[in-house]
């Protein structure tokens, strides 16, 4: 008996099939290459019909997303304790795990019928490693309690950065790192925000290129500390 959802692998809606692995993915992925294939025909399948990728995007999902997203990887220290922020679709929380099986991933979200997709995802894919879904919102006292201060925040376009910041402070321990993955225009306004960011208590606020190695998959990060206050 089925639930009426396209097994993972199957062709996505409108008779797409997931794309193949570039080149580039072995190399970033490793042994964990098969898992990131299964990641992507879960997207390509389950992440179409459930709304949470456009079909047009399935074509490019290597680049655009899962490649995209495991390039963070570069900026995030070892072992670190690493929190995905309105996670969605895992992006670029599970790309970055599975590029990285030494940090320890947690995914918030606050919206269920993502979450949902999100458990079954890490339930096929965690395998022993130690990941987990919370549902809730970074700035929810909950959702604080029950991730803890960790070492870095990761964000994929969620919100204008000053407003990011506000949402996640409470889970920046002093030190601690916020990545986000951000597009032309947030890059174009960084300059103009930093007195706003420094008075939240950020320091160290750099735009930094990542992923030089792939390609179309090059991104730029924003990358800032929180300090001592």
């Amino acid at each position: 008996m089925t639930d009426g959802r396209p097994a993972p692998g199957a062709a996505a809606a409108g008779g797409a099939a997931p794309p193949a692995p570039p080149a580039a993915a072995t190399g970033v992925f490793g042994e964990a290459l098969p898992v990131a294939q299964r990641y992507v025909a879960r997207l390509a399948t389950d992440g179409v019909t459930r709304g949470l990728i456009g079909p047009r995007e399935v074509p490019r999902l290597w680049e655009r997303h899962v490649l995209n997203s495991a390039a963070v990887a570069e900026a995030v220290p070892r072992d670190a304790r690493v929190v995905d922020v309105g996670s969605g679709a895992g992006l670029p929380g599970i790309p970055l795990g599975l590029a990285r099986p030494d940090i320890a991933l947690t995914l918030v979200e606050p919206m269920a019928r993502r979450v949902e997709f999100l458990e079954e995802a890490v339930a096929d894919l965690a395998g022993s490693s130690s990941w987990r879904v919370v549902r809730g919102r970074a700035e929810d006292r909950g959702v604080v309690t029950a991730v803890g201060r960790v070492d870095v925040v990761t964000a994929r376009a969620v919100a204008p950065l000053p407003r990011l910041v506000g949402w996640c402070r409470g889970l920046l321990r002093p030190g601690a790192q916020l990545v986000a993955l951000v597009g032309a225009r947030a890059l174009d306004e960084l300059p103009g925000l930093l007195p706003e960011l420094w008075a939240a208590g950020m320091r160290d606020v750099e735009a930094r290129a990542v992923g030089a190695s792939l390609g179309d998959a090059a991104t730029t990060v924003v990358v800032m500390t929180r300090g001592e206050r």
